[in-house]
């Protein structure tokens, strides 16, 4: 069978033409827009009305500027509160707050500018002592005015300090060592043509209970998206999850009669879902990528392990472990044929297009 690896894609009508867009990047990034949506306004309005995975979804840089300038809107909004009390209440137009006119009650003392309120917000909010300015008892609108700003300050750090470590605790955040190798191969295991890709953890710990699953995407001419489940093992451990995840692990699929990707069209994605715990913790891992029928190796096996007790520093050096390796088919297309078994992986494998 010819490889489609290194036969060049105009040689195949399939491949030529225009292809609907990826909907997972192989670094597990969702691709996909919602097509209801009709206008931006309507993408804002959404937006709002989920602020917390909104803000979850931000990225870092967007994160700490959103921290720095919320504290410092609160801080402002407040100065501007504390600096029209003070002219209301005509402690602006006192020279000495240390000695005020008789019978004037200042409400903060030594408030006598825009500068001043702005200082006494920040150390209101950020409870670091106050100096020479302090609110006055015998004001009731500044005592009013303290509690409405500590009430709002211990909201907003609350949501700060929430959404923080919210963002550190991401499942899919911790999985920066979990790889997928980047292409797929078609070989034969005891005689059975399989599809298999492999996983590698780079994690400092190993983990526990890993499970694959993987949903296979086809668009039809009427713009349907058709999703098929594609089941994979490891040895012989069948569908069951991996007790233990050393580096690394190959998932197989089985090229049956039964299987869905015999009869899939030219173009199709095959999404990898892999869910894993910590052992000590029992914090959750999830980690997806898909694969293109370009990016399948037809008649290719990945090159065996030489050990698993070996460290690398970095990803490159375990780029080895995806390494692949010329393995010829023995089943030939007649065979397939009889046995009504139509291999369209990356368009091939047949003389024919259901």
């Amino acid at each position: 069978m010819t490889n489609p690896s290194v036969e060049p894609k105009a040689s195949c009508p399939l491949m030529s033409k225009t292809q609907p867009p990826r909907l997972v990047s192989k670094d597990g990034r969702s691709l996909m827009h919602n097509s209801g949506s009709p206008g931006s306004r309507h993408t804002c309005f959404s937006a709002l009305r989920d602020m917390w995975g909104t803000w979850l979804a931000l990225r870092w840089r967007w994160v700490v500027l959103a921290f720095c300038g919320s504290f410092l809107l609160h801080w402002l909004l407040f100065a501007v509160l504390w600096y029209l009390l003070a002219r209301v209440n005509g402690d602006l137009d006192v020279p000495n707050h240390d000695s005020p006119p008789e019978g004037h009650v200042l409400c903060v003392k030594h408030v006598n500018g825009f500068t001043a309120a702005f200082s006494f917000a920040l150390e209101t909010q950020l409870t670091i002592g106050y100096g020479t300015m302090y609110p006055n008892a015998d004001c009731p609108t500044a005592i009013a005015l303290l509690a409405l700003q500590m009430l709002l300050g211990l909201m907003l750090e609350a949501f700060i300090t929430g959404a923080f470590v919210a963002k550190f605790s991401r499942p899919q955040k911790r999985c920066g060592g979990i790889l997928f190798s980047p292409q797929a191969v078609v070989c034969e295991v005891k005689g059975q043509r399989c599809l298999m890709f492999r996983v590698c953890n780079l994690l400092p710990r190993p983990l526990v209970d890993v499970s694959v699953s993987a949903v296979l995407y086809q668009h039809h001419n009427d713009h349907e998206l058709l999703q098929t489940a594609v089941e994979f093992s490891i040895d012989n451990l069948g569908p069951r999850p991996c007790p233990l995840f050393l580096s690394p692990l190959t998932f197989f699929h089985p090229l049956t009669q039964s299987s869905p990707l015999n009869n899939s069209q030219s173009h199709f994605e095959m999404v990898v879902f892999l869910s894993a715990s910590q052992e000590s913790t029992g914090s959750g891992y999830h980690m997806r990528t898909s694969y293109l029928p370009d990016e399948i190796q037809h008649g290719f096996c990945f090159s065996k392990i030489k050990s698993v007790h070996e460290k690398h520093c970095n990803k490159k050096e375990t780029m080895h472990y995806f390494s692949t390796h010329p393995c010829p088919l023995t089943n030939t297309l007649d065979t397939l044929e009889k046995e009504h078994v139509v291999v369209q992986l990356n368009g091939e494998g047949s003389d024919f297009v259901e």
